[in-house]
């Protein structure tokens, strides 16, 4: 019996058609950004840190991706990121999430980020579940921080230090 494991690579330009559907999606929920369309690759490609930018596999099939977005260009904030998770809608449930933010975590400790954070809809409750297990702590609430679709939303914020990198 062959048992179908998924795999984690590096995203690439080649997979945007892919990770533009799961992105698509997530908005669809109108509980995973504040986004309402999602941005063409060159777009997309400068707002993301090059590094850290990963894609989950199944039977050649991307079913979810994840990438790290930088929290401004001043250079203290340089190891500081914000995360992006996404998952296929049918694939949601199989832990595929928590597996990608931890190749995420690992990546971002093996490229210099000591901090990640993360601003989750309270509505959201997979994501915010999947954050905490993995070590983000809650660090905040900013209510009605910005309009989605004409509503006034709150986000959780929630950050995770890295202890490899020495900042307890």
């Amino acid at each position: 019996m062959t048992t179908n494991k998924v795999k984690f690579r590096e995203l690439k330009k080649e997979d945007w058609a892919e990770v533009t559907l799961i992105y698509k999606q997530g908005l669809e929920t109108e509980n995973a950004s504040f986004q309402s369309e999602v941005s063409n690759w060159s777009n997309w490609n400068d707002e993301h840190i090059a590094t850290c930018r990963i894609v989950a596999e199944l039977n050649d099939k991307i079913i979810g991706w994840s990438a790290l977005s930088p929290v401004s260009d001043r250079c203290i904030y340089g190891g500081v990121a914000e995360v992006s998770v996404y998952v296929a809608s049918n694939n949601a449930g199989q832990k595929i999430g928590t597996e990608l933010l931890n190749n995420l975590i690992t990546e971002s400790e093996e490229n210099g980020i000591w901090t990640l954070q993360a601003g989750i809809f309270p509505e959201n409750k997979a994501s915010l579940r999947i954050h905490e297990k993995l070590n983000f702590r809650k660090v905040g609430y900013r209510e009605k921080i910005g309009k989605l679709n004409g509503v006034w939303r709150d986000i959780v914020l929630l950050e995770r230090r890295s202890k490899k990198m020495g900042i307890d």
